[in-house]
């Protein structure tokens, strides 16, 4: 038997946001003491259905060789570099108004991966760039991410009231996102003198590869459960029968699927929804947390503080119950999406997809990157 210390260890550097998830729900639940039936009261089980009915669908397309046939075409689009990075940081922006930020990164990190593994050049800044594209643009709509469809709901924002507020994030976020992406694709200054032009792609091995999809009597079951997901993100159809249908479905069609599944993701949405429900009966939290709400301001402010240390959805849940304020904490919480890793669960997504297929330093690139959009996007969106 492996020594415990060694395991623990090893368990940290594997699952380090699922391991801070599960301390600070286990110190919560220890010192508050809330009951059984606020633990699970506190668990969004419908969140948690979606995330892994998607997730399984996704692997489902996978093994159909969908994502290789869609790579492929993608690229052919592509002439340059700096072609590729912008047609696919932005198909994930929109893309994310639509399928939340979650669906999005699902769908097209593993592609990325895919592209830039068969081209031969790092994956890394795409991808951290993707999840940039993903938290901001998904902050466009009410169905865009979690938290959006809450508030939206929660304070009866009619669509010119919500959608005047999320332009101001929208719009700044285009443009910062564009000048990224032409400073990293940039032209160099060749040896010889001049410039060298930005790494071209014509005629590229996966240019010319045909991808052949892997049709049968499963592909159309698949289909529709991809379908059903989005209908019950839309509220279109109840999680309940979603889950059920998925879980037929991959029973009968390809069972295997199910060992794919990223279970410590799901039980890390599990740990901070019951540390935040946890804290919110404490009396003196909530005196506390009404002193920080006083101002839009302090209300922009720990809306945004809060989001890099429970996430932006569990920090919109907490929040909301304490302020009126419901235009500034709607700011605060998708700003706050951006900075630590944890300040979306749609960050850690990229972060696992990533980390499953590489090793390189992704944490502190990733943190660099929203770090410094954190501060310049949270300035500008205040002011304006």
């Amino acid at each position: 038997m492996k020594n415990p210390l060694v395991f623990l260890k090893n368990f940290i550097k594997r699952e380090p946001v699922l391991f801070a998830a599960l301390v600070l729900a286990i110190v919560a639940v220890c010192i508050v003491r809330p009951g059984v039936q606020i633990c699970l009261k506190a668990i969004d089980f419908r969140t948690l259905a979606i995330l892994f009915s998607l997730m399984i669908v996704i692997k489902a397309f996978q093994s159909q060789n969908f994502l290789d046939v869609i790579a492929a075409r993608l690229l052919r689009l592509c002439k340059t570099r700096r072609s590729l990075y912008f047609l696919l940081t932005y198909l994930v922006f929109f893309s994310s108004m639509f399928v939340t930020n979650d669906v999005a990164l699902l769908t097209f990190v593993p592609i990325s991966l895919l592209i830039f593994k068969r081209i031969g050049l790092p994956a890394l800044h795409v991808v951290v760039l993707e999840t940039l594209a993903a938290n901001l643009g998904s902050c466009i709509t009410p169905m865009g991410n979690p938290q959006n469809l809450y508030l939206f709901s929660y304070y009866g924002f009619s669509a010119l009231e919500f959608f005047a507020l999320t332009a101001k994030i929208a719009v700044p976020s285009l443009f910062i996102l564009a000048v990224i992406i032409l400073f990293l694709t940039r032209k160099k200054l060749a040896k010889h003198g001049g410039y060298e032009e930005p790494h071209e792609l014509a005629g590229n091995v996966l240019q010319t590869q045909v991808a052949r999809l892997k049709v049968d009597f499963r592909t159309i079951f698949y289909i529709a459960d991809f379908v059903i997901c989005l209908l019950t993100v839309f509220h279109v159809v109840n999680f309940y029968f979603m889950l059920v249908f998925t879980i037929v479905v991959m029973a009968v069609c390809n069972w295997r699927l199910f060992k794919k599944v990223d279970y410590s993701l799901l039980l890390t949405f599990v740990g901070f929804f019951i540390f935040t429900k946890t804290l919110s009966t404490v009396p003196a939290f909530s005196d506390f947390v009404n002193s920080l709400l006083s101002s839009p301001l302090k209300t922009y402010i720990t809306g945004i503080a809060a989001s890099q240390v429970i996430s932006n959805v569990p920090a919109a849940l907490l929040l909301s119950g304490f302020t009126d304020n419901g235009a500034m904490l709607l700011l605060a919480v998708n700003v706050g999406g951006l900075g630590t890793l944890i300040a979306s669960m749609a960050s850690v997504i990229s972060f696992k997809l990533y980390s499953a297929e590489q090793h390189d330093n992704y944490f502190a690139v990733f943190t660099a990157y929203n770090v410094v959009l954190l501060a310049v996007l949270g300035v500008i969106v205040y002011l304006i």
